[in-house]
């Protein structure tokens, strides 16, 4: 309800029930929130001066602007799944309002101001929280105490690898060799600003050639021809498989400026192979992209793993394949909010192709994971090269598990820590 002018309106808290409470002449009026209750409902571009309640599975709040108090702005009730709440405004008009809670959502550029706490979870219910921020900072609140999914493997059993875990850090130099910036990220990446997309649910492209621009796919892609492109678009996919799928018959498939969200579902975003990704933003899965053959990573920003139980997150893999190319990305495998270094930003073998060869993983940046490059000691592998990387010191146990297995070429010189430019081996 919205009061206006000469009834001279003024609000107060309702203790616990998060609902907002007018006085209008001196009489108490209720506010109910705003309850989401139709499955896939998508809240677009509205002011909304009461709480928002959401009853039902895969539902969107996009560029909203949410004004109350009571307990909580945004409440996701229990049970439900898939909430997404993206390019939105919070603002609490008590200082006891929480912004949203209680967890099992994804909030993606979401500014709350003037909340006790902007963005509750718990181990139970995780939320991931993407670009957002607090009162004008960048949220940085800590979530869940501590990595959740089970006991944490162990070492690989490599001696050049324990013996770089127990060296002691270096003290960071006074200004990195290379500059952050030089690397993608949220701002050079995804669907480029004041792109106007159209509303789409998920599909299936069967036509060589064709290309699909400006959309918002609120669903999953399949490809199955030759040449196809999806260029400047928006993919919010919370299959438990992939955001992107190429079938038999998909052959030189460009995904380009297209910023996919795995709603923590997708156990991997792309799969698997003979594709190149250029500029994509690529977050909020248990896995990212898979390399199999004739797959290009190019200039992307890959981040925000999703924790399940029992996941072991990579956010690039490849179990085997030929004709892989990964250069110039951010690869972000630690989440500075719950300290989880998930497993690695790159791990490769060769488990379900008789071999792995021709793959060239270069002038990356890479922080976070058990070790950041895990290279398996069943990998059959040829032509594997590592140069000219940077290496954050987020992991485990080490940078590199298994760097002088044969097939491999690492690189030493050029294989460096970002802060002060020592080689990690």
């Amino acid at each position: 309800m919205t009061v206006i002018g000469i009834f001279g309106v003024t609000a107060a808290l309702l203790a616990a029930s998060g609902y907002l409470v007018l006085n209008v002449a001196g009489q108490p009026v209720r506010a109910a929130p705003m309850v989401l209750d139709r499955p896939g409902t998508v809240l677009w571009g509205q002011t909304v001066d009461r709480p928002i309640q959401v009853a039902a599975d895969n539902v969107t709040i996009r560029r909203v602007k949410v004004r109350t108090g009571g307990a909580a702005a945004i409440v996701i009730r229990p049970g439900v799944v898939g909430t997404l709440i993206e390019d939105t405004e919070i603002r609490c008009t008590s200082a006891g309002t929480d912004g949203v809670v209680p967890g099992g959502y994804s909030a993606l550029r979401v500014r709350v101001n003037g909340c006790r706490q902007a963005f509750r979870q718990t181990d139970g219910n995780p939320a991931t929280v993407v670009e957002s921020s607090q009162d004008g900072k960048p949220y940085r609140i800590e979530g869940p105490s501590g990595p959740t999914g089970g006991p944490i493997p162990p070492p690989d059993p490599d001696p050049d690898s324990r013996a770089m875990a127990q060296r002691p850090p270096y003290a960071p130099a006074s200004a990195p060799p290379t500059p952050i910036t030089y690397w993608p990220g949220p701002g050079n990446t995804g669907v480029p600003a004041g792109t106007a997309l159209r509303n789409s649910g998920s599909l299936s492209l069967r036509t060589a050639g064709q290309v699909v621009s400006g959309l918002n796919i609120v669903g999953c892609v399949t490809v199955a021809a030759a040449n196809v492109q999806i260029l400047r678009s928006r993919i919010t996919c919370n299959s438990p498989t992939y955001s992107i799928r190429t079938l038999a018959g998909a052959t030189n498939l460009l995904i380009q400026d297209v910023e996919i969200n795995g709603m923590a579902k997708n156990s991997a975003s792309i799969c698997c192979g003979n594709y190149t990704l250029r500029r994509g933003n690529v977050y909020n899965m248990i896995d990212g992209p898979r390399l199999a053959d004739n797959t290009r990573i190019f200039d992307s920003y890959l981040h925000s793993l999703a924790r399940v139980a029992g996941s072991h997150n990579d956010v690039l893999q490849s179990t085997g394949g030929n004709n892989i190319i990964v250069r110039h990305n951010t690869l972000l495998s630690y989440n500075p909010v719950t300290r989880d270094p998930f497993n690695s930003c790159l791990t490769i073998g060769s488990e379900t192709s008789p071999s792995l060869t021709n793959l060239t993983f270069e002038d990356n940046y890479c922080n976070g994971g058990n070790y950041s490059i895990g290279i398996s000691p069943r990998l059959i592998g040829s032509n594997i090269l590592f140069r000219n990387n940077k290496y954050g010191r987020d992991y485990r146990y080490g940078v590199v598990s298994g760097w002088n297995r044969p097939g491999v070429t690492w690189d030493r010189p050029t294989n460096v820590y970002f802060d002060n430019g020592q080689p990690v081996v």
